[in-house]
């Protein structure tokens, strides 16, 4: 069985604690002004279909809980409410961000919620509302502000994580780090994944509180309710500076890397340079003695007592003239 927790609520408090969903039915039935609140993980269609039955779901949001992979959304069908939000953790381990996916029924007395990954953020929301009766008083509602609270307040340790890669980046960056543009793209895909799970949020808290006074929402359920707009609106302020900030590394890596190979090809064109003059310098003298050592005949240089001196002079003074020229061009 994918059920992982099933009870009927009254006046805020677990009245029951059916084994089964057919016993869930029959106490929301026997007990007037009773909410139930099943939680699924990952059901099979069988089991949908039979909760989808007895709360008259609409089929269009059934499959998409069966399926999964939606993006975060609100959808009304008649006196039923389709959410589903995107829970995320930072993995310490792997730099990198893990997104679940929470599918939330709410109607008149019931709430389905149905995971589709492993989190006991579920769990733990239940824990708090069984502690909270006041505010578990409040039905369905409250149950799905929980949630969203629950997300929302998971989204601060993401936030954190990311923030702390950004600045290992910004180390990396003036460090000539050559792994550092492979980084800044996974990180900012990270980023955009992070940025498609908070964004639909903002409309989303926004449609609730259009039907705050439609539905008669408590006083104290929408105090919360703006609270989490508060913090969604600035987890997606963040996020979005995220995104500059990395954009922003991504040019100043090409612009450094352009300089490197640049300050590279100049320093190798100095080399080139000292090279290419030590060679002249020494041809200079190579090529006196070579002419002296043809040995024609009729060389009358040759035959002077001080043709020897005057070669080697000869040699000296044509390497020293060119080391002045590439003394003077800077090339030595």
């Amino acid at each position: 069985m994918t059920i992982i927790d099933n009870a009927v609520y009254v006046d805020g408090r677990r009245a029951a604690h059916p084994e089964n969903l057919e016993q869930t039915f029959e106490t929301l039935e026997a007990i007037g002004g009773s909410m139930a609140w099943i939680g699924l993980y990952r059901p099979s269609q069988e089991e949908m279909a039979q909760v989808a039955h007895e709360f008259n779901l609409h089929d269009l949001a059934v499959e998409d809980a069966i399926h999964a992979h939606q993006r975060p959304k609100m959808e009304r069908y008649d006196e039923m409410l389709f959410t589903v939000l995107r829970p995320a953790r930072y993995v310490d381990e792997t730099e990198t961000v893990e997104f679940g996916e929470l599918h939330v029924f709410t109607g008149p007395n019931y709430v389905v919620t149905i995971r589709h990954a492993e989190t006991a953020g579920v769990g733990l929301v239940r824990k708090r509302l069984e502690a909270e009766p006041d505010l578990l008083r409040c039905g369905p509602e409250a149950v799905l502000y929980a949630l969203l609270d629950r997300v929302v307040d998971d989204y601060k340790p993401v936030v954190a994580g990311l923030e702390n890669d950004i600045d290992e980046i910004e180390d990396q960056l003036f460090a000539n780090d050559p792994t550092v543009s492979r980084r800044i793209y996974e990180l900012a895909r990270e980023v955009l994944q992070f940025q498609r799970a908070i964004h639909p949020l903002r409309p989303l808290v926004q449609g609730l509180e259009r039907g705050f006074d439609k539905y008669e929402v408590d006083v104290e359920l929408r105090r919360r309710l703006r609270d989490v707009h508060d913090h969604v609106e600035q987890l997606i302020s963040r996020a979005d500076g995220f995104r500059e900030i990395l954009q922003n590394a991504l040019v100043l890596d090409g612009t450094l890397t352009t300089n490197r190979q640049n300050e590279a090809a100049a320093e190798q064109n100095e080399q080139v340079k000292r090279i290419s003059s030590w060679a002249a310098i020494f041809f200079a003298p190579s090529l006196v003695a070579g002419i002296y050592g043809m040995n024609f005949k009729n060389m009358p240089e040759l035959e002077w007592p001080v043709g020897y001196p005057w070669a080697l002079g000869l040699m000296v003074v044509a390497g020293f003239v060119l080391w002045l020229i590439f003394r003077r061009k800077k090339w030595l």
